[in-house]
């Protein structure tokens, strides 16, 4: 009987060291998250660095500790993934309990890498320095510099470290292009998913195409005063994430165009699900959080298109884990074969 080569790679040695690449990543993704963590463990003990006098964020105090204190232990969970994607105890992890909390990690980090280096250069070209700001103040200007470098910096050495270990614990799972697949990888299960999140989709993306290209429709005149370039951007890259999720989940049901990698729809139907559901988690949250101001509340449309993007991303998501999912047990029972 032929021999078939095992479904995952080998459990390293309990002895075993990561490469100095590996060493040098994990710390880049833990230090990177210090700024961050620092500046809002001193505002949960009521400091106010880089929050200027009359901000906002000063109006609800007890809201703001829990806030930040749950913001403090989300990346936290950065530097408990960072170890854990570079230890010898990490390749026996459950699969699925490392896998939700990085999806997530890929999808809430993806956007800020994207979205906040376009935003820079969109000002820098069209000289906007953010003239229509909002007028009570927020952040001080270096708080978003510090915070998102350090995301960006979180997200390429995490991002990176996540490649290498997948590509070592699961890389047979993703080999070849979308036309060698077998059909049993994506059922009628699978398929219907796929197309109830591009029909959910249909509704937020029409609205980030709406307000991306200068349209108010649906905003507060509130939000309308405030808008600038940066917004634009925003609702450009949420539109493209969305696109993207859709589209590319679509191709790795459908097995098509044949030629396509396996590996790279899957990175991008995994990164782009991830951008959309979690993000619009996190914004259906906030959104619904009581503001006793009636002009600082978010309008219906608004949280339409928070409610579609998470609906979208997590059915999408769901779809590529059943993917995943089937894809090792062909994988296994063709090795037992």
């Amino acid at each position: 009987m032929t021999q078939t080569a095992p479904l995952t790679a080998p459990a390293p040695a309990a002895g075993h060291r990561p490469s100095a690449a590996r060493r040098a990543l994990r710390a880049l993704a833990i230090l990177a998250c210090v700024p961050y963590i620092s500046l809002k463990v001193v505002w949960v003990a009521g400091g106010r660095l880089g929050i200027p006098a009359g901000s906002v964020l000063l109006e609800h105090p007890r809201m703001m500790v829990i806030a930040n204190a749950v913001s403090v232990v989300a990346d936290v969970l950065v530097v408990a993934l960072a170890l854990l994607l570079t230890q010898a105890w990490g390749r026996r992890f459950p699969a699925w309990l490392l896998a939700l909390p990085m999806w997530a990690a890929t999808g809430l980090l993806a956007p800020i890498m994207t979205g906040y280096p376009a935003q820079l250069a969109v000002a820098l070209l069209s000289g906007d320095e953010k003239a229509a700001a909002p007028a009570e103040p927020f952040l001080d200007e270096w708080v978003f510099g510090v915070v998102y470098g350090g995301f960006i910096l979180q997200g390429l050495a995490l991002g990176t470290l996540f490649a290498l270990y997948a590509r070592d614990r699961w890389g047979r799972l993703w080999r070849g292009r979308l036309g060698e697949l077998s059909a049993r990888t994506s059922g009628p299960g699978a398929r219907a998913l796929a197309v109830a999140g591009a029909v959910v989709a249909l509704v937020p993306a029409t609205l980030h195409l709406l307000w991306a290209t200068g349209s108010t429709t649906g905003l507060s005149a509130r939000l309308i005063a405030e808008r600038d370039s940066d917004d634009h951007v925003l609702e450009a890259t949420r539109l493209v994430f969305l696109l993207v999720a859709v589209v590319l989940t679509l191709l790795l049901v459908l097995r098509r165009p044949a030629r396509l990698r396996v590996r790279t729809t899957l990175v991008l139907a995994w990164t782009a699900s991830g951008a959309a559901g979690c993000w619009g988690a996190y914004l259906s949250l906030v959104a619904l959080l009581p503001d006793p101001d009636p002009a600082k509340q978010v309008p219906g449309l608004v949280q339409l298109s928070y409610a579609g993007d998470m609906i979208t991303g997590f059915l999408l998501a769901a779809c590529v884990a059943a993917f995943l999912k089937k894809s090792a047990a062909l994988r296994r029972r063709s090795a037992e074969a």
